[in-house]
């Protein structure tokens, strides 16, 4: 993963709504690890553009940038944002959603190391067909959306591990050294951090979801939307009750528009003026072991030298 991406620890930061951006993705670069833009959040290529440009101001190291591919009616401008990725001369792309099938080729022939983010083994197979470079495999527990198989990383990863020809990055319940140490064993190269990153001081993000994910344990998220089958992992609160009572009641006869209130347009509202429970949002079952939010410096440090004595004391220890 570090010679990948040309990073020195092996830790990326994963695309997350109204989070992922300059600030902290420089911070996770400027410390080491591969920082990520969230282009959706930035929505048109030219705030794209500006943003990644106010990254470069930031760090030297490298960066990423997510691209999720959505089902829409009215879909974003995929093109243009890859237009603006090129031209800003980035050179790693996160890709998640739908397969990046149809705009490989313009990624690969510019240069660009492309990680896809899967939560089956199916589809890491898929993405190492297309020309992927790596993938990301979402285990169940992670925050966001966890696809509709429910496999927990230790069985995804040695799983893909056993599939794969391409590096493993794993996703979903990563946040200190035991996880990193953990994910190598199973088979991955690195880790990707969400919901960790999101607590630290370098998120550009209300202090209230701070608190609420440092308040929260690992039983305090639900899973929403399965019943359309597009499942989401978010902290639960009273929003979430609501849409978890609503998909009860109207069954197999549930449309979007029914929990539209809970869902739609809710990030804004709960990162940046910190309305925890204005509705769903994403978080992983990993925020029972976040218990501090600091800055992506000393948590990328802490990790490292972490794993680091966890290898050469706890481990070494079981084969002398």
């Amino acid at each position: 993963m570090t010679r990948l991406f040309g990073i020195k620890h092996p830790i990326m930061q994963g695309g997350m709504h109204y989070v992922g951006l300059a600030p902290l993705a420089s911070a996770v670069s400027n410390a080491g690890g591969l920082g990520t833009i969230t282009a959706l959040t930035l929505g048109t290529p030219e705030r794209l553009s500006d943003e990644i440009s106010r990254c470069k101001a930031m760090t030297d190291k490298p960066f990423a940038v997510n691209l999720t591919f959505l089902p829409s009616v009215n879909a974003p401008d995929y093109p243009g944002l890859i237009d603006a990725i090129l031209k800003a001369d980035v050179r790693a792309v996160e890709t998640a959603g739908r397969s990046p099938a149809d705009y490989m080729e313009r990624l690969k022939d510019a240069g660009l190391k492309v990680i896809h983010k899967c939560t089956s083994v199916r589809h890491a197979l898929k993405a190492q067909s297309i020309g992927c470079d790596a993938v990301s495999v979402d285990g169940f527990e992670c925050g966001g959306h966890p696809g509709e198989d429910d496999i927990p990383n230790m069985i995804l990863l040695p799983r893909a591990a056993d599939e794969l020809e391409i590096p493993i990055v794993a996703s979903g319940g990563m946040a200190d050294a035991r996880s990193l140490v953990a994910a190598l064993a199973l088979g991955a190269e690195g880790i990707n951090m969400g919901t960790r990153f999101l607590a630290t001081t370098d998120a550009p993000v209300h202090e209230n979801v701070h608190k609420a994910i440092v308040a929260a344990s690992e039983r305090d998220t639900r899973l929403v939307m399965r019943p359309l089958r597009n499942t989401e992992r978010v902290l639960s609160n009273p929003a979430v009750d609501t849409i978890l009572r609503t998909e009860a009641a109207r069954g197999s006869e549930l449309v979007f528009s029914d929990i539209a209130e809970q869902v739609a347009g809710i990030y804004g509202r709960v990162m940046v003026d910190g309305e925890t429970e204005a509705g769903a949002w994403s978080c992983g079952m990993v925020a029972g072991l976040i218990n501090d939010v600091p800055t992506c410096e000393e948590l990328i440090s802490r990790i490292m030298d972490e794993a680091e004595t966890l290898i050469q004391t706890r481990l070494a220890r079981l084969v002398l």
